[in-house]
């Protein structure tokens, strides 16, 4: 595996083609990945390095594929009007900012992707469902999309793949090792059954999972010919599970890429094979020193997320 300088350092490896990953240059990746219908690109939301890669690939692909989409976790269904007056100039970036309620790292992370969009006509995509509608599918569970309103209920996929399979069991994982996520409740409860609370937590996940997923659909059923860069957390792609699986179940015949990153130094790549492609970067400094901080952080995230529960009620 390749060495890594620093933070904003990065480095590509093939990892489908071969027994060991194969280091590659920007543009071999984009030779290769030219040819997909969609690239799922999975990363690390706050690491610079990381940012700097989807970038120069971004350029890259679009050299070779002028209809290319860029498609985006980081901005919301409902934002697509404000995102669209953006691109069409109708509007200034403090407007889509506020209005289009972008992320808070929007300025060194996603603006120079849009703004090379924009800069050469390309469709932008507000691929996520609505935070308040995830949250309260969490709160209720998937039968709460029932209960919205037409105007509602679009901003969310149609259809749901709530299955058990290898995403739900990574996804009970995470619930059971992770203390940040709100609960202590294990995933699964004395006989081995999944937990209401479980359930519903990943009822909100696949909300957002499909929900990006029929966005990227229905955007290539409406423009033929064109394909699709779409960025998200890696949890949401690697392994071709999350989205790119419903993807899959969306449009069985789409040729899907899944680039996930990888820590240097880490033997991830080989061993496991979560994508097509991986990205090389350093890792980012520890969070937390010791447990006691660990466990400050989980309590107030806790505490948080309670608040939240109880002060904002799910309206239809």
């Amino acid at each position: 595996m390749p060495e890594i300088a620093d933070l904003t350092g990065y480095a590509f490896m093939r990892t489908d083609a071969a027994a060991e990953p194969i280091p590659v240059s920007v543009d071999q990746a984009a030779d290769t990945l030219k040819d997909f219908d969609v690239v799922l690109f999975g990363e690390w939301h706050d690491h610079p390095g990381n940012h700097l890669a989807e970038m120069a690939l971004f350029r890259a692909l679009q050299a070779r594929v002028p209809k290319l989409a860029l498609s985006l976790e980081m901005f919301e269904r409902d934002a697509q009007p404000v995102l669209d007056d953006y691109m069409a100039g109708k509007i200034g970036e403090e407007t889509l900012r506020q209005k289009g309620r972008a992320w808070s790292n929007y300025a060194e992370s996603y603006r120079p992707l849009v703004e090379y969009a924009k800069e050469r006509k390309l469709s932008v995509i507000a691929a996520n469902a609505p935070a308040n509608i995830v949250r309260c599918v969490g709160q209720e569970g998937p039968g709460y999309l029932s209960r919205l309103g037409l105007d509602k209920r679009g901003q969310a996929a149609a259809e749901l793949h709530l299955e058990a399979g290898a995403y739900r069991d990574k996804f009970f994982r995470f619930l059971d090792e992770d203390g940040s996520h709100g609960s202590d409740e294990k995933s699964v409860d004395a006989s081995g059954q999944p937990t209401a609370s479980a359930l519903r937590g990943f009822a909100s996940q696949v909300t957002r999972d499909d929900t990006m997923a029929e966005s990227i659909f229905l955007y290539l059923q409406k423009n033929p010919g064109a394909k699709v860069f779409h960025l998200t957390g890696d949890f949401h792609v690697e392994g071709h599970l999350g989205t790119a699986e419903r993807l899959k179940l969306r449009a069985p015949n789409l040729k899907i890429a899944v680039i996930t990153p990888v820590e240097a130094g880490s033997t991830r790549t080989a061993a496991d094979r979560v994508g097509d492609f991986a990205v090389v970067l350093r890792p980012v400094p520890e969070l937390y020193a010791n447990d006691a901080e660990k466990k400050a952080a989980e309590d107030q995230i806790r505490a948080m997320m309670s608040r939240a529960r109880t002060t904002n009620a799910c309206a239809s």
